[in-house]
């Protein structure tokens, strides 16, 4: 393959002698980030209720806008007259837009398939949309995140033999229209998407197909949309069999602790997930003495912090009693409190993840966490 100009790089720093779990450092042209790592989601351009200020404050590095999202409001035009979404959103640290696939797939409907891409109704007002892979890619070239992703077909679960062939077979002619379309090479980096549902020669095949392409890094689709966490953590084994060792590997949409370790020690990245601020949204935080629910009445009276091993802005400034009235009063000053602990929680997580590799401990970590959390392939809550 010849030798090219590429926006972002990985290198891999330390190898765990307990696994394949694996330390890296992903170069941005908007910094460099340290890996393994967690991605906070913006979706509308703004991870909800959180400023910029308040995610570097966590250590925040890559976050995820949602092209579906950013193409309907404001719209790409809107976004690249400011600059781009670093300008318009004032985050200086790295990016990543997702394709809108998964979004054209699971939020809107009267969708028709075809070759030349997605006929479908708008979730906000009905109008009919269509989206391509040029498409995609004219949106995320003008959105200007560090890393865009090429379009893929999100299929059910589960899906026929049949089907998930047909599937991935359009999705890599969709691939390779979306490198075919990049525009910004040098200055955005474009990842493939490996496809294949549960079968493993199709997933084998996926992958290898995208390799051949040579794209810049390459995520896992498809998985935590129904199915069992052993045959998520089956799905991510067989795509990464014939994934190049030495690019980046990215879960797409996976968040809960159990899954992140099970993704690690695989051999994955990058994850991302709306999970820390949905459930904080709903009262449910995540500690490292177990998750609870703040509406309980147990913490009416409780004047202690959140989580007394963490270092976050809740957990040092508020207590559990005053997180309890927030909620109930249905302050938006709740909201973003525990949003910035859930997310701080899993951020900090990671970082020790990484340290447990690079001293070759990271089986014994994860042994002692699943132990303390009571986790395993059968809790499907996964923390």
């Amino acid at each position: 393959m010849e030798d090219k100009k590429r926006a972002v790089t990985f290198e891999t720093t330390h190898i765990c002698k307990q696994s394949n779990a694996r330390t890296g450092i992903l170069h941005t042209p908007h910094g460099d980030v340290l890996t393994p790592m967690f991605m906070p989601v913006g979706t509308a351009a703004s991870v909800k209720f959180i400023s910029p200020e308040e995610l570097y404050d966590m250590n925040s590095g890559v976050i995820l806008a949602n092209t579906y999202h950013c193409w309907l409001r404001p719209g790409e035009d809107i976004i690249e007259k400011a600059g781009g979404l670093h300008k318009f959103m004032n985050y200086n640290n790295p990016m990543l837009t997702d394709s809108g696939g998964f979004q054209v797939f699971s939020l809107t409907s009267m969708r028709k398939i075809t070759e030349e891409g997605v006929s479908f109704k708008s979730h906000l007002d009905g109008s009919s949309l269509f989206l391509s892979p040029e498409k995609s890619i004219q949106i995320q070239n003008k959105l200007g995140a560090d890393i865009i992703m090429a379009l893929d077909e999100c299929p059910p679960y589960p899906a026929s033999y049949e089907y998930m062939k047909d599937s991935v077979d359009r999705t890599l002619r969709w691939a390779k229209r979306c490198k075919d379309a990049h525009q910004r090479e040098g200055e955005q980096s474009l990842f493939g998407i490996v496809q294949g549902g549960e079968y493993r020669d199709i997933r084998k095949y996926s992958a290898k197909a995208l390799t051949e392409m040579d794209f810049d890094g390459y995520a896992i689709g498809g998985t935590s949309v129904g199915e069992s966490k052993e045959t998520m953590y089956k799905m991510i084994e067989y795509a990464l069999e014939d994934l190049p060792k030495d690019k980046v590997k990215y879960l797409m949409g996976v968040g809960s602790p159990d899954a992140l370790f099970e993704g690690v020690l695989r051999g994955i990245d990058m994850f991302d997930c709306v999970l820390p601020t949905r459930i904080a949204r709903h009262g449910t935080l995540m500690t490292s003495h177990g998750r609870i629910n703040i509406k309980r009445e147990e913490f009416k009276d409780d004047f202690s912090p959140l989580d007394d091993n963490c270092d976050c802005y809740c957990c040092k400034n508020y207590s559990k009693a005053y997180l309890r009235h927030l909620f109930r009063c249905n302050e938006g000053f709740g909201l973003r409190l525990m949003s910035i602990h859930n997310l701080r929680y899993l951020i900090h997580l990671m970082e020790q993840i990484r340290q447990a590799i690079n001293e070759d401990r990271f089986l014994d970590f994860k042994n002692d966490y699943f132990a303390k959390h009571n986790l395993n392939v059968e809790n499907p809550r996964g923390f």
